[in-house]
């Protein structure tokens, strides 16, 4: 995979994977919390729009990967200023159709204010609107929550992974509620969710969709599948499921 980087200003590069097609859609891939572009959904989907000649972009926010900046640094505006940044540098006015993976979806659900007439459908992988605060700080101790307020940022441990959560992007998820919305584009909006998602509970699904007045919607339940979906018998389903939305 051949990787791209858009300066920001001379010590800030964003890392981004794409497929340039003048006059087609675009497949925008945003993925989650504390990922990159180096997983199997980012290729899969680039391989997917090659095949199908469509344009792709897959965006790898401050903190994540290999673009600049420190982890702990972001939060849900500044990704998605990034990705608006980037849709408009790259997409331009072609249509758009929106992968969003776990936080992924919070990021393309905050793009509709910008690109709303552009966007004709909308993917959702294990979607996590609004999980710093009910996933995160809602389930925080009073320990928990006095520490973060106190040293402005805890280490918090799931599973084998270790995430240091910042009290200014707890305080920054606040204000970029979505699930109150509503979007009335008519487009295909599909929601995946894995049955034993430990991560993403699969009402967070349900409530996406809820947020789409008009459009057509379907809620798809993986058996026995995980939050990241990966396999390839998984990511072949979200193929499938994203060429439904497609044609």
């Amino acid at each position: 995979m051949k990787f791209n980087y858009y300066k920001l200003s001379n010590s800030k590069k964003i890392r981004y994977l794409m497929n340039y097609k003048k006059n087609s859609s675009y497949i925008v891939f945003l993925h989650g919390f504390k990922s990159d572009l180096e997983g199997k959904k980012p290729k899969a989907f680039l391989n997917f729009a090659k095949k199908n000649k469509l344009g792709f972009l897959a965006i790898e926010y401050s903190g994540h990967g290999k673009s600049s900046g420190k982890f702990i640094n972001g939060n849900i505006s500044k990704w998605s200023k990034e990705t608006r940044l980037l849709i408009k540098k790259i997409v331009k006015k072609n249509q758009i159709i929106f992968v969003g993976s776990s936080m992924g979806s919070w990021i393309a659900l905050n793009q509709f204010k910008n690109y709303k007439k552009q966007i004709i459908g909308f993917l959702g992988i294990g979607s996590a609107p609004e999980f710093l605060e009910n996933l995160m700080w809602k389930k925080f101790s009073e320990k928990m929550k006095n520490e973060i307020i106190k040293n402005g940022i805890i280490n918090l441990k799931h599973g084998e992974y270790e995430y240091p959560i910042t009290h200014q992007l707890i305080k920054d998820g606040r204000k970029n509620k979505v699930l109150n919305r509503s979007i009335l584009e008519k487009i295909k909006v599909t929601m995946v969710h894995g049955e034993k998602d430990k991560s993403v509970p699969k009402t967070y699904s349900k409530k996406v969709l809820k947020i789409f007045k008009k459009a057509e919607k379907r809620l798809v339940i993986i058996k026995n599948g995980n939050h990241s979906l990966s396999t390839k018998n998984w990511l072949k389903r979200l193929i499938k499921e994203l060429s439904l939305i497609i044609n």
